[in-house]
C-alpha cells in the first residue's frame, strides 16, 4: 500500500470468447489464448473499464472494449454464480476481499451481450441511416418509374380497346 492509501495487487482473468477477436498483428487472437488465465499488476484505483481495456491492450485487440464484459464468477456450496460487473466497480477491491483463493472469486473475459448495433459508435449509426435513407429514395425511385410504365401500358392498351372504328 502507498502512503497514499492506494495499493496494487496481482488479478487473474480467464478469456472465454465465442469467436477471436480482431488483433493488429495477425487480425485475430491466438486460438489457444481463449480459456487461457491472464494475470495484470493493476491498482485498487483500476475499474472494471479500465482492466478490460488493459487486457485488450495486452493481445493487441483492436475492437472496442464496449463488446466485452468482465464477470465475476463465485463458488459456493457446489455451485458457481456469475455475475457482470459494472464499470465503476474495483476487481482489486473485490479479490482483496474475497481472500486470495480463485476457487472462491475469479474474474473472466467475455462478449458483452449486447444489441447488434449498441456495440457502434454515434456517427457511425448516423452513417449507416444515411446509407438507409439513400437507398430507400433510390427504391422508392425505382418503384415508381417501374409503375409509371406500367400505367402508361395500361392506358394505351385502354385506348386501344376502345378507339372507335
Amino acid at each position: 500500500m502507498n502512503s497514499n492509501g492506494i495499493y496494487t495487487g496481482f488479478i487473474k482473468v480467464q478469456m472465454e470468447l465465442c469467436k477471436p477477436p480482431q488483433t493488429s498483428n495477425s487480425g485475430k487472437l491466438s486460438p489457444s489464448s481463449n480459456g487461457c488465465m491472464n494475470t495484470l499488476h493493476i491498482s485498487s484505483t483500476n475499474t472494471v473499464g479500465e482492466v478490460i481495456e488493459a487486457l485488450l491492450k495486452k493481445f493487441l485487440v483492436t475492437e472496442s472494449p464496449a463488446k466485452f464484459a468482465l464477470y465475476k464468477r463465485c463458488h459456493r456450496e457446489d455451485q458457481v454464480y456469475a455475475c457482470k460487473l459494472s464499470d465503476r466497480e474495483h476487481p482489486l477491491y473485490l479479490r482483496l476481499v474475497a481472500g486470495p483463493r480463485t476457487d472462491t472469486l475469479s474474474f473472466v473475459l467475455r462478449e458483452h451481450e449486447i444489441g447488434e448495433w449498441e456495440a457502434f459508435s454515434l456517427p457511425e449509426l448516423q452513417n449507416f441511416l444515411r446509407i438507409l435513407d439513400k437507398e430507400e429514395d433510390e427504391q422508392l425511385q425505382n418503384l415508381k418509374r417501374r409503375y409509371t410504365a406500367y400505367r402508361h401500358k395500361l392506358e394505351e392498351a385502354l385506348r386501344e380497346v376502345w378507339k372507335p372504328d
